[in-house]
C-alpha cells in the first residue's frame, strides 16, 4: 500500500473492498478514491468520447474523471465520483464507459479517430443525409451516450424528503461556516450547517494548519462538540445544498445512508426543502489546472488534491512509494504542496514554476520560469518534460499535481440568474452584487481563502446576515492562523502543438477551442455547446476558467470580455429516485378509499383509478361471465327501478361569507348569487382563456352557505384556484373557503323507485315533487337523527338524489339503503354504468371537458353570463373562439353491434381524409343497453344543422373505419321529463 505518516483516518478500522472484482484494503475514513490511491491504483476510468485512461484528478464533488459504479443488482449506482463515495465495508465498485478490460479498452480506437472527431463533428456529420438520421445516426448515439449503466431493477431502497425552516442557513462547514455557525448559534439563531462531506472542517481536514499553535483539527472538533451542544443548531453532514429558489428556499439531499451496504431501517437519502431567512455561503473554492500537451495521464491531478490526499486520507498519488513527485504552478500554492508532502515521507523531485523570480519555500529543487510541456506513460504517468526558454529536459516521475489557482465556488450565488465578477487580484470570478436575495458569500466562496480571513468573514457574515432579521450577534474570539502565502501570476496553459486538455471528461482540448473560435462560436454558451465544454457530470468546475481565458487570448479580450460562467441548480448530480421521494409503485401517488370501499370489496367489485381515488367499476355477480353483461346490468336496473353509486370522490367545497353569492358570481360563467335558498344550480367554470375548465353543481344551503361539487379528477385544481381567487385576486371579499370532500360520504340514489327507497330512510322529510321538485336541496335527519344534506340532481337522466352524511357513516348508509331497497331491486352500479347513463343522456364529462373546449362547444354558450364579469368570460367571446362551429352531438353507428372507437376522426363520405376535411372527432362511447346499439358523443362541424347525416368515423391508429349516423346527444328522454316527475 502506498499510504503516508499521519492522516485523519482510523488505522485500527481496516475495510475491505474491490475495484472491477479485484480486492483491495481500505480504512474507515477514507473515500473510495483515496483507498485506490492508498493501494498504488491510478487507472480508474476512460473518458466519454476517445476512451483515453483517466485517473482521479480532483479530491470532492468537482471531481471529473473517476466516475464508478457502486454495488451490485438492484442498488447498483451509476456515475457515482470515487472522490465522494465513502468506503464501506464490502463495497463493490467497477469503472465504466469502456468495452473490454479498464486497461484494454477496445474502443480506445476513437483516440486514433480523433481528427474526425473535433469540436462541432456532431452538428457537421449527422445533418446528412436527412434519411439517415432517424435508422441509423440516432441509435447510434442513444447507444453511445451515457456513462454508466442502469441494473434496469426497482429500486429497493426507500427515500424520504422533508421540510426545515431556520434563522440562518450556512452551506459550507470549512473555516468560515464554522466560525458563522459558532457567530449564529451562540446568538440564539436558529442555525442549520449543511456540507456534503462526512466530517466538518472543510478544506481544514486537507491542509497542515496550525490554529492558536496547534492543529487545525483540534479546533474544528472543539467547534463541533460546542455546535452539537446547542439545540438551535442543526449539523447536516453528508448534505448537498443543490439549488437556491424564490424567497429563501433551498433545495439539499441528505445522504442518510450511502455510506452504508444496506439501508436497513434507514432511508437512503432525504430531500429537504430549506426555507432560510438569510444565508450565509461559505461553499469554498475549487482549484483549477493549467493545460499542456497530454496532460490526461492517470497521475496527473490538481497540486491541491494531492496535498488534500496527503494530509487527510495519507495517501500518496504514486504507484509505488519509490516513485518521485512533480508539481506544476503558477504561484505559491503548489509549493505548499511540496512541503506537505515531504512533510509526509513522500519523494519530491521538485517544483515546477513558471514565474522567473519563483521562490523557495522547501528543501526541493525549483525550476523556475520552466513549464511541463509533455508527459508520457500509456496508463499512468512515468515522466514529464520541462521546457524553459525553449530547452526540454525529461524527468521521470510517477505523480504531477498541477497548481492553477482556485475558483471561489460561485454557483449558489448564480442561481438566480446573478453574475459572478471577475476580480483582477484573485485572478478569478467572485459573487457579484445581484445574487440571491438573503444570501451573503463568506470565506474563500467570496475570494477570501486564507485561513484567518476565512474565519473572520464567516463571522461578519453571520453578524450582518442576523441584524438584517433584528438578532443581534457579537463578535467571538477565534483563532490565530498562520498567513500563507498566496503569491500567482496569470498564466493559464502551455502553449503547443499537441492536443492538451481543459475538459477531461469529455476530450475538449485547446485546440478544440480554437476552432471553436475560427468558427465564430466565441460566445461562451456557444462555446459550450459546441464543444461539449462543461457539459459533463462536473458541469465545469475544473475547466470553465481555463476554457474561457484561452478564449480570451485568442479574441485579444479579456475574459470577464469575454464570457461570464454562470450556473443553474443542481450544483452536483441529484437522484431521480430522491426527487421522486420514493414514491413508486403503490405509493407513486397515495390511494384515496371511497367510505363505501370495504363494502363494496365484499361485494366482489372491480375497482379502477379515478384521480387519486379506488372507484367502483362494476359489481359482477355469479354466472356473468363478461364485464359487459354486468355494466348492462347495472345500467337496466337503474332505468327501470334503483340504483346506489357511491359518489364521495367529487370535489367539495363548503363557500360562506357575506359575499359568497359576490364571489362565487365571479368563479361561475353563470350567475350564482341569484340562486335561492334551498336550490341546486348546475355551474361552469372558465379558464382565464377562457376555454371549459369544470363543471358542476352549486347548492345554496342558506343565505351566506353554499356547497359546491366539481369533477372528481379536477377537485384539487379548482379549490386551489378558488383560494387563489380568494386570497390574491378578490381579498376583499367577505368568504371562507374550505375542501370538505373527505367530510362528507356522499351516494347516488338513482331510478325511478328512488324516491319510495328515499322515503324509507328520512325523518319526516316531505319528498314529493311540490315539497322538493328537482334541483332542490335540503339539511335534514334520517335514520333517526343522523345529520344529512339532501341534493335532488341527477347524473343519469333519471328521477335522482345524492344524499350525503358524515363520512364515518358513509358505509353504515349503504348498508342501509341496500336493507331497505331489497324488494325494489336497488342495485349498485359503478364508474362504467355511470359513463353509459351519462352518455346516454348527452351529459358533457372529463372527455368532453379536455382543456379544448368552449362553452359554445358544449351547448353551454348561454351559461356565459353577460350581466356580469367572470373567470375567461371576457376571452371566451373572442373572435375565433365566438365563432367556433364545432358543437357536442351524439352518433349511431349504421351497424349497431359495431364499436365506435373514440379518438374517432369525422370526415364526409367520399372525401380524402387529410387535416383540412377533418370535420370532428369522437370523444366518449359505449354500448347502450336501452338503445341495443353502440353509440357515441363527439364535437361536429354544425353539428346541431347536420341531423341525420352519414359521416366516416376514421380510426388511424388501427387503420379502421365505420359509418355513423348524426343523431341528439339526449339519446334518453331528450325532454328530461324523468328526471322531473
Amino acid at each position: 500500500m502506498t499510504r503516508l505518516k499521519g492522516g485523519l483516518i482510523d488505522r485500527t478500522a481496516p475495510l475491505n473492498f474491490t475495484f472491477n472484482g479485484k480486492a483491495y484494503k481500505g480504512f474507515q475514513g477514507d473515500t473510495l478514491a483515496s483507498a485506490l490511491l492508498g493501494n498504488g491504483v491510478q487507472l480508474m476510468g476512460r473518458s466519454f468520447k476517445y476512451h483515453r485512461p483517466r485517473g482521479v484528478v480532483a479530491a470532492g464533488s468537482e471531481e471529473p474523471n473517476a466516475m464508478v459504479e457502486l454495488r451490485t443488482g438492484a442498488r447498483q449506482e451509476p456515475n457515482t465520483r470515487a472522490t465522494v463515495a465513502e468506503l464501506f465495508d464490502g463495497l463493490s465498485a467497477r469503472s465504466q464507459n469502456h468495452m473490454g478490460p479498464l486497461h484494454r479498452d477496445f474502443l480506445a480506437v476513437n483516440d486514433l479517430l480523433s481528427p474526425f472527431f473535433a469540436a462541432g463533428f456532431y452538428y457537421k456529420t449527422f445533418m446528412w443525409p436527412k434519411a439517415f438520421w432517424e435508422k441509423l445516426y440516432e441509435p447510434m448515439i442513444r447507444k453511445a451516450a451515457g456513462l454508466g449503466s442502469l441494473s434496469m431493477l426497482p429500486d429497493p431502497d426507500d427515500y424520504d424528503k422533508g421540510f426545515l425552516h431556520c434563522d440562518l442557513l450556512i452551506v459550507g462547514a470549512g473555516a468560515a461556516g464554522l466560525a458563522a455557525a459558532l457567530t449564529a448559534g451562540r446568538a440564539g439563531a436558529d442555525v442549520i450547517l449543511a456540507d456534503e462531506d462526512f466530517a466538518l472542517g472543510g478544506r481544514l481536514m486537507a491542509e497542515s494548519d496550525v490554529l492558536d499553535g496547534a492543529n487545525a483539527m483540534e479546533w474544528v472538533a472543539s467547534a463541533k462538540a460546542e455546535l452539537e451542544s446547542l439545540p438551535n443548531v442543526r449539523i447536516m453532514t453528508r448534505t448537498t445544498v443543490f439549488g437556491v429558489y424564490d424567497h429563501g428556499i433551498f433545495g439539499a439531499v441528505e445522504r442518510v445512508s450511502d455510506h452504508l451496504a444496506v439501508p436497513g431501517d434507514k432511508v437512503r437519502q432525504t430531500l429537504w426543502r430549506i426555507t432560510a431567512k438569510r444565508t450565509v455561503l461559505a461553499a469554498g473554492a475549487t482549484e483549477r489546472h493549467i493545460p499542456f500537451a497530454d496532460n490526461d495521464r492517470p497521475g496527473v491531478m490538481l497540486a491541491g488534491a494531492m496535498r488534500a490526499y496527503a494530509n487527510r486520507w495519507a495517501a500518496s498519488p504514486v504507484k509505488r512509494d519509490s516513485d518521485a513527485i512533480a508539481i506544476f504552478t503558477n504561484g505559491d500554492d503548489g509549493h505548499r504542496t511540496a512541503m506537505d508532502l515531504i512533510a509526509k515521507g513522500a519523494k519530491v523531485m521538485g517544483v515546477i514554476d513558471a514565474r522567473e523570480a519563483a521562490p523557495r519555500f522547501g528543501d526541493y529543487d525549483v525550476f523556475a520560469g520552466s513549464t511541463v510541456t509533455g508527459t508520457k506513460g500509456r496508463l499512468g504517468l512515468s515522466a514529464i518534460e520541462i521546457t524553459r526558454n525553449g530547452q526540454s529536459q525529461w524527468h521521470n516521475v510517477g505523480a504531477l499535481g498541477v497548481a492553477g489557482g482556485w475558483n471561489p465556488n460561485v454557483h449558489l450565488a448564480s442561481h438566480h440568474r446573478g453574475r459572478p465578477v471577475w476580480d483582477d487580484n484573485l485572478l478569478a470570478f467572485v459573487p457579484g452584487p445581484n445574487g440571491p436575495a438573503g444570501l451573503i458569500p463568506a470565506g474563500a466562496a467570496a475570494g477570501r481563502g486564507g485561513t484567518e480571513e476565512a474565519l473572520t468573514d464567516g463571522m461578519k457574515a453571520a453578524i450582518t446576515a442576523l441584524s438584517e432579521i433584528g438578532v443581534s450577534a457579537s463578535e467571538i474570539v477565534l483563532p490565530k492562523a498562520e498567513n500563507m502565502p498566496s503569491e500567482q501570476v496569470a498564466f493559464w496553459h502551455v502553449p503547443g502543438t499537441k492536443r492538451a486538455w481543459v475538459d477531461f471528461q469529455n476530450d475538449v482540448t485547446v485546440k478544440d477551442i480554437a476552432l471553436a473560435h475560427k468558427e465564430n462560436m466565441t460566445p461562451v454558451e456557444h462555446l459550450k455547446r459546441w464543444t461539449t465544454l462543461g457539459m459533463a457530470t462536473d458541469q465545469g468546475k475544473t475547466s470553465n476558467i481555463s476554457a474561457l481565458a484561452v478564449m480570451a487570448e485568442l479574441t485579444g479580450k479579456s475574459i470577464p470580455e469575454t464570457g461570464t460562467t454562470i450556473f443553474r441548480p443542481p450544483y452536483t448530480g441529484v437522484s431521480l429516485g430522491v426527487l421522486g421521494g420514493g414514491d413508486t409503485g403503490p405509493l407513486f401517488r397515495p390511494r384515496r378509499l371511497t367510505p363505501t370501499h370495504a363494502w363494496a370489496e365484499a361485494q366482489g367489485a372491480e375497482f379502477v383509478e379515478v384521480g387519486p381515488w379506488m372507484r367502483a367499476q362494476y359489481f359482477p355477480r355469479a354466472g356473468e361471465t363478461t364485464w359487459r353483461e354486468t355494466v348492462d346490468r347495472e345500467v337496466l336496473a337503474v332505468r327501470s327501478g334503483v340504483g346506489l353509486c357511491d359518489v364521495t370522490t367529487l370535489g367539495k367545497v363548503d363557500v360562506q361569507g357575506a359575499d359568497a353569492g359576490e364571489f362565487l358570481n365571479r368563479m361561475y360563467s353563470n350567475m350564482m348569487g341569484t340562486l335561492k335558498v334551498g336550490m341546486v344550480r348546475y355551474g361552469l367554470m372558465l379558464r382565464e382563456d377562457g376555454h371549459a375548465y369544470d363543471d358542476g353543481t352549486c347548492a345554496r344551503m342558506s343565505e351566506d352557505h353554499y356547497v359546491v361539487t366539481t369533477t372528481t379528477a379536477n377537485a384539487g385544481l379548482v379549490y386551489r384556484q378558488m383560494e387563489f381567487a380568494h386570497q390574491c385576486l378578490w381579498p376583499e371579499l367577505d368568504v371562507q373557503l374550505i375542501s370538505t370532500t373527505d367530510a362528507w360520504a356522499q351516494i347516488a340514489v338513482a331510478g325511478p323507485k328512488s324516491r319510495e327507497l328515499l322515503t324509507r330512510i328520512v325523518d319526516g322529510f316531505d319528498l314529493s315533487n311540490e315539497a322538493f321538485p328537482f334541483m332542490a336541496c335540503s339539511e335534514l335527519t334520517i335514520c333517526n337523527g343522523l345529520r344529512a344534506r339532501l341534493f335532488r340532481i341527477s347524473f343519469s337522466g333519471e328521477l335522482a338524489y345524492e344524499i350525503a352524511v358524515p363520512a364515518r357513516y358513509g358505509h353504515a348508509l349503504m348498508q342501509r339503503l341496500m336493507e331497505q331497497g331489497a324488494d325494489l331491486g336497488a342495485t349498485p352500479y359503478g364508474t362504467e354504468a355511470l359513463a353509459v347513463l351519462r352518455i346516454e343522456k348527452g351529459h358533457a364529462a372529463g372527455a368532453e371537458l379536455n382543456g379544448q373546449t368552449t362553452a359554445q362547444m358544449l351547448g353551454l354558450g348561454k351559461m356565459v353570463s353577460a350581466k356580469k364579469d367572470s373567470i375567461g368570460a371576457v376571452m371566451s367571446r373572442r373572435e375565433g373562439m365566438a365563432a367556433e362551429k364545432r358543437r357536442l352531438v351524439g352518433f349511431k353507428p349504421l351497424e349497431a353491434q359495431t364499436q365506435v372507437m373514440a379518438g374517432s376522426h369525422l370526415f364526409t363520405q367520399g372525401e380524402a381524409q387529410t387535416m383540412t376535411s377533418d370535420q370532428g372527432w369522437i370523444t366518449s362511447s359505449c354500448y347502450s343497453p336501452h338503445l341495443e346499439s353502440y353509440i357515441a358523443l363527439g364535437f361536429l362541424e354544425n353539428g346541431a344543422e347536420r341531423m341525420g347525416e352519414v359521416l366516416i368515423a376514421a380510426n388511424p391508429v388501427e387503420g379502421k373505419e365505420l359509418k355513423v349516423e348524426v343523431v341528439s346527444a339526449h339519446f334518453v328522454d331528450p325532454e328530461g321529463g324523468r328526471l322531473r316527475d
